[in-house]
Formats: structure tokens, C-alpha cells, sequence
């Protein structure tokens, strides 16, 4: 550890601050229906989509009909993905020739970008033709993000409203989110990343030769237009094999700088437009504090943990004072890497600029731990924020329980509703990991999969789990994904952890519109103050990841302590 990787991921989380007020206001203004910086540009486009899809703007949705709307739209990106996917090789912008996608893997694939997971059991590179990747994917990467700001944005309103019937509308929200958000967003970060050296090409490949004189051919393609919404909207799905760590997707530190700044901009800042759409920016703020608190937390551990090294690796000779290099980018670094890491699956993101497979024992659990929590921190754009308004209302109902009052979470009461639909969202989680983990971790032809016997090979199996059920999509690299037990689990899983934990929130966001918003009073629990932030921080600790706890003792803990005392398995 240095200071000057302090200072490196210092700058990132100041940076990050920097913009939360400016595009949370942005993004307040887009959803409340005033104008904005780009109306003048996009309003003519919005108004031509809603006459050509016969929207009424004006007429909002109870939470069933924008629950039925969120699910027939994502029903619909699945089959037309998958229709892709299996027709690739007589699709249009296919220099390659590849083939069609085989139809288990096509499953995986669509099910992957349509929760906005982006688990990727293929090679980009080698696999996907300029038409899947942006008519398939990279249309999903834009649409799935816009649906998890539109569901965040339900339960606002049901906080902000008072006696409401309606929590907005589908339609309107996901077409406000991709055109006034994403789009502008992802046209100025593209670009950048062109100017950074990123490929932007309808060209397959390009042949060139080794100092030795051999011949290469070196994939090409739009790849700075996937990679500015793959990090925008917390995709995270790389156009190439290794993701962020490949040249042409992140060709230098500066490069690497604006992935994780986009990666979080969009979800630390829409914590400023939750407080200010239901009136109270100090609670976004408090939010915003729990998250740091987590990420700082966890990037702490992790840099301290690959700057340690492996002590069995200094057993054989090798000098240690480099820390553990091994699967990292030199172009990046421990700290650089550790960041990357950590805010990638605080985030839902899921790329990667390095292998997770080939960090410690605990650096490897941090983030695994950080999925395990619920993706909330800040989590997924959208769902990072629903997630924690879920684990919110919990911490009220305990404080409530604590002091002997009726939960009551910004002026609407907490009572037994709100708290079954929310016990069932954070179950989805632990079951779904949990249950399918053990299942492979039994099953002959899931463990033929993993890459490493022992601990490490019991991680690899639980990290694939929760990423996928997490929507985060990053692994631990030495799974082989690729085959019909897991394209099939895992993507069971992915829809559990999107569509299982998206209605129950809705569910919420109904049952608390309807509820009287009243003014705080004297025997009101406050919930923008540090003593609320830290009861938040033990709850999501208690209920998102001592469950887990037993799981990550027998892989990533033991490892760890096999490392420091030069054990191997």
C-alpha cells in the first residue's frame, strides 16, 4: 500500500461527490416532467415515441398495471435477444461469419443483459457479430438500466405522494431514463473514450505482425459505444473476453479513471434525486454515506490484502514486495485494481479490469461479500436504490421495535404489509445462492465445471451464484459456465434475483402511495441522521450477510487462513 494509491482512489471518490448534486438535480428535473438541459433537443423524439407506441404521458398506473408493464417489456427484450442471438449468422454486420448462437447459451446470453446482469458464458470476440453486440446487447444495456431507474422511481413517488392511487408510469419513466439520461450521457463518455484510444469500427479484425514475425489478427468492432452504457447503466458486460482488462477496452490509467466515474455517477447520484423528489435531501445524503462507508471500507481491505501478497509464493523465493500481481494489469496496479473491484460489485456492474479468481483468499471475499449484501451500495442504477429504501424500511421496523413506536420511514407508517413484501425481496437473495450453490456443489457434472479443487473451487461455484442473483455479472473466471447445468441455473437465477425482488418492491411502492404522508413529530425516529446511517449499515450487515457467513467460511476464509500458513490444496 502507497500513498500515492491513496491519493488515486482518493481523487475517484471526490470526483464521484463532485457530480452526485448537479446530476441528481438533472435527473429530478427529467423525472418530474420540467424542462431540462436536453428537451429542446429530445422532447420532439419523446413525444414521436409515445404516439407511435400509443402512450397517453398524461395517465399514470397503479402498481399492478406498471408491474404487468415492466414485465411484458422485459418478456419482449428477452425474445427479441434471444431471436438474435439464434439468427446471428444470417443477421446483417457479421464480418467474422460467426455462427448462430447454440440455444442454451442464447438463453443464458438474453436472460443475462435483459435483467441487466450481463453474465457472459462466451467470448465476446469470438462469438458475437457487430449486430448482436449492438442491436442485442447493447440495446438491452441501455433499456434494462432505464427499467431499474423506472421501478426506483415508483417507490419515490410512493413515498413523495400522499392518498395516491398511481405510482407514475412505465412507459413514460423508461423513455425519460434512456433519453434524457443514458443517451446524452453515453454519447459524451464515448466519445472520450475514442479520443482514450478505444475502437469504434464496423471492421472485424485487423491483421498484424509480431517483433518475432508472426502474423496476428486482433479483433475490432464499436467498442466505445458499448463500453460508455456497459459502465453508465452498471451493465458491465465487455465487448471483449477479458473485459477492462483488454487494451482496446481500457487502454490507459486515464481510461481506467473514467470506467469506475461512470460506473458510479449514475447510482451515487440518483441517491440525491430520491431526497429530492420526496423532499428531503438529507436522506439522500444519509444514504449516500452508508454506501461510502461500505465501498471505502471494502477497497481498503482488498488493496490491503493483495499488497500483503501470498505468503506461499515467498515460501518458494519469490520476492513479496510487489504484493500479489498475479492476474492484475501492470498498467493499473494493486490500487487501481482493488478499486475497480471493490466498486464494481458494490455496484451491479460486474467488469472487471483484473481477475477476481486470482486475488487473496480475502480479497476475493470482499467483493463476493459486497454482492452477498444486496447490490445496494450504491448498487445497480435503480435497483442499488430500491434495494435500499427495501433495507431502510426494515431498519425503521427494528428501530421501531427498539424504542416502542410505529415504524414510520418519511411520513408514511411501516405496519405489516410493507414488512412481509420486504422480508421476501432480501430472501430472494440467500435462497437463490444458496440453494442452487449447494445443489452444484454435490452435483457431478457442476463440480467437472470448476476450475480448482478445495476451497477455492467451493468459491468459485458461490460466487457465480451470487453474481448471477446479484445481477452483478462478474466471476471468479475459473468456472466454466458454458455448459447446460449452468447456462440454464444460472440463469434461472438471474431472474430471481431481477423479477423476484422487482415486484415485491413494487408491491411496496403500492401499499405505501395509498397510505396519508404525515408531517414528523415529536415521537418520530429520524432517519437522515448518523444514528439511523448507522443502524442501516448493521441491519444490511445482519440481514444481507451473515447469512452467507457459514458459505464464505469454507471457501474464501479458510483459504485465506491456508495462505497464512502456507498451506495449498
Amino acid at each position: 500500500m502507497t500513498i500515492v494509491g491513496w491519493l488515486q482512489i482518493s481523487l475517484l471518490f471526490l470526483a464521484v461527490l463532485v457530480v452526485i448534486k448537479p446530476l441528481g438535480l438533472h435527473m429530478a428535473r427529467v423525472f418530474s416532467g420540467e424542462r431540462n438541459a436536453f428537451s429542446t433537443l429530445f422532447s420532439p423524439i419523446e413525444r414521436g415515441l409515445y404516439a407511435a407506441a400509443g402512450v397517453d404521458p398524461v395517465k399514470e398506473q397503479g402498481w399492478l398495471a406498471y408491474t404487468l408493464s415492466m414485465l411484458a417489456f422485459s418478456l419482449a427484450g428477452f425474445v427479441g435477444l434471444y431471436a438474435i442471438l439464434r439468427l446471428q449468422a444470417w443477421l446483417p454486420l457479421n464480418p467474422q461469419g460467426f455462427g448462430n448462437v447454440p440455444p442454451g447459451l442464447a438463453f443464458n446470453t438474453a436472460v443475462s443483459f435483459v435483467t441487466n446482469t450481463n453474465w457472459q458464458n462466451y467470448a465476446g470476440e469470438t462469438t458475437l457479430s457487430h449486430f448482436s453486440q449492438m442491436m442485442g446487447l447493447t440495446v438491452q444495456n441501455f433499456v434494462s438500466a432505464a427499467t431499474g431507474i423506472a421501478i426506483a422511481l415508483a417507490i419515490i413517488r410512493a413515498f413523495a405522494r400522499s392518498a395516491a392511487s398511481t405510482v407514475g408510469n412505465f412507459w413514460v419513466d423508461l423513455t425519460r431514463a434512456t433519453l434524457y439520461v443514458l443517451l446524452p450521457l453515453s454519447i459524451v463518455v464515448a466519445l472520450a473514450f475514442v479520443a482514450m484510444g478505444l475502437p469504434q469500427t464496423f471492421d472485424g479484425a485487423v491483421n498484424a505482425t509480431t517483433l518475432e514475425g508472426a502474423r496476428q489478427t486482433i479483433a475490432l468492432g464499436p467498442v466505445a459505444s458499448q463500453e460508455a452504457i456497459k459502465q453508465l447503466g452498471t451493465n458491465g458486460g465487455g465487448f471483449f473476453n477479458v473485459n477492462a482488462a483488454h487494451p482496446y477496452e481500457n487502454p490507459t490509467a486515464l481510461s481506467n479513471y473514467l470506467n469506475i466515474f461512470a460506473m458510479l455517477s449514475i447510482s451515487a447520484a440518483l441517491l440525491y434525486t430520491f431526497g429530492q423528489l420526496v423532499g428531503n435531501c438529507r436522506q439522500g445524503w444519509a444514504f449516500a454515506a452508508v454506501t461510502a462507508f461500505f465501498l471505502i471500507a471494502g477497497v481498503g481491505v482488498v488493496y490491503w490484502a493483495e499488497a500483503q501478497g501470498n505468503t506461499i509464493l515467498s515460501a518458494v523465493g519469490l520476492d513479496p514486495a510487489d504484493g500479489n500481481m498475479e492476474g492484475k494489469e501492470v498498467r493499473f496496479g494493486q490500487a487501481m485494481t482493488a478499486l475497480y473491484a471493490t466498486v464494481t460489485t458494490g455496484l451491479s456492474n460486474g467488469g472487471v479490469n483484473g481477475m477476481h479468481g486470482s486475488l487473496t483468499g480475502l480479497g476475493g471475499l470482499v467483493p463476493m461479500f459486497l454482492m452477498q449484501l444486496g447490490e445496494v451500495l450504491p448498487g445497480g442504477v435503480g435497483s442499488g436504490l430500491y434495494g435500499m429504501i427495501v433495507f431502510a424500511i426494515l431498519a425503521v421496523f427494528v428501530a421501531g421495535l427498539m424504542v416502542g413506536r410505529t415504524p414510520e420511514l418519511l411520513g408514511k407508517k411501516i405496519e405489516a404489509r410493507e414488512m412481509k413484501f420486504a422480508i421476501l425481496a432480501v430472501l430472494v437473495l440467500p435462497l437463490t445462492v444458496l440453494g442452487f450453490s449447494a445443489v452444484s456443489a454435490v452435483t457431478p457434472s457442476a463440480v467437472s465445471s470448476i476450475g480448482t479443487g478445495g476451497p477455492h473451487g467451493l468459491s468459485e461455484i458461490l460466487y457465480a451464484y451470487t453474481s448471477a442473483a446479484g445481477n452483478n455479472g462478474s466471476a471468479f473466471a475459473g468456472l466454466t459456465g458454458n455448459t447446460p447445468w449452468y447456462n440454464t441455473t444460472l440463469g434461472i437465477a438471474m431472474l430471481l434475483g431481477r423479477f423476484a425482488y422487482a415486484v415485491p418492491v413494487l408491491a411496496i411502492a403500492g401499499s405505501i402511495a395509498l397510505k396519508t404522508r404525515v408531517a414528523a413529530s415529536k415521537g418520530t425516529f429520524p432517519t437522515d441522521t448518523p444514528l439511523f446511517a448507522g443502524l442501516l449499515i448493521g441491519i444490511i450487515l445482519i440481514l444481507g450477510g451473515l447469512q452467507f457467513f457459514p458459505a464464505l467460511a469454507l471457501g474464501p476464509i479458510i483459504e485465506h487462513f491456508a495462505m497464512l500458513s502456507g498451506e495449498t490444496f
